[in-house]
């Protein structure tokens, strides 16, 4: 998919939005693509004189050409255009998302001021994006490590195949294995009530590894550059993908619809919040019916 707006990156001029820039003009010159800029404002204050407004408007207007300027003075990326909006920056973002290749967001992922004002865009826009979503945490340049961490994909019965085919493409792209973790957690057993008996954890952890080689035999066809390494981890999920995203270079995750949009699950805006790395949420196609 090529969509008409190519890579879009939401900018307000922050830390958090230079790092997820950076990101985007990344993605833009691995995958040949435009990067669109997108900025949104509006008044905060109820009624305001027209001349007021003005005035905020060519703020954000500033704002918006400082990021688009510094993606083409500082990438190779041939086409940078930019969106400006007044209105929700959620909402403008989910709206561009249906012709992108991808949004990328910069979040700061640090105590519940940073999750009621930035991480309320980032979850929005996850729950309701059309493309991939790539959530960049914490301020600053991103680290260009002389050995790049793997790409990391958690995999489980309702991933989407979506989300598989990202990981390896980014994989593939970025020349770097893709380390596939599924975690085995079997639900905690009750105490005084009739149950069955409790699961054998390696027998779990056998059928685990067994279903995941094949779900990803016909992808190592399909991707034969990428080596795939495959690890059952004995966890909760969150526990298991939180450890495996130390070092790594990106953490992709699948988002399953579901009658209520805004669902993401909890291991979805644990790991927004909580990895050690970019996170990948790739949403499954929409239903038509």
């Amino acid at each position: 998919m090529t969509g008409a707006y190519g890579i879009v990156v939401g900018y307000d001029g922050s830390d958090f939005s230079m790092q997820a820039l950076d990101w985007a003009m990344d993605e833009c010159e691995l995958r040949k693509l435009p990067l669109t800029v997108a900025h949104a404002w509006r008044w905060p204050y109820g009624e305001a004189p027209e001349e007021a407004r003005q005035h905020l408007r060519k703020a954000a207007e500033h704002v918006l050409y400082h990021g688009a300027e510094c993606a083409r003075s500082s990438s190779t990326i041939g086409d940078v255009a930019t969106d400006l909006y007044e209105g929700s920056p959620a909402e403008r973002l989910v709206e561009l998302s249906a012709e992108a290749d991808m949004v990328v967001l910069g979040c700061r992922g640090l105590g519940a001021l940073a999750r009621s004002v930035v991480g309320s865009v980032t979850a929005y826009v996850a729950a309701h994006a059309h493309a991939p979503v790539i959530v960049v945490r914490g301020p600053g340049p991103i680290p260009a490590l002389a050995e790049p961490g793997p790409v990391v994909l958690g995999l489980s019965e309702g991933t989407p195949d979506e989300a598989v085919e990202f990981a390896l493409s980014e994989a593939a792209l970025r020349q770097l294995r893709l380390l596939v973790v599924h975690a085995v957690h079997p639900l905690p057993m009750a105490w005084g009530v009739s149950v069955a008996p409790e699961p054998d954890i390696e027998v779990l952890a056998a059928a685990a590894r067994k279903g995941m080689d094949e779900r990803l035999e016909a992808w190592t066809a399909r991707y034969p550059e990428v080596t795939i390494e495959r690890r059952t981890v004995v966890a909760a999920p969150r526990e298991a993908l939180r450890a495996a995203s130390d070092g790594a270079t990106l953490l992709v995750l699948g988002s399953v619809r579901s009658r209520h949009p805004a669902h993401l699950g909890a291991v979805v805006p644990a790991m927004a919040e909580h990895a050690s790395c970019p996170v990948a949420v790739v949403p499954a196609p929409r239903r038509t019916s």
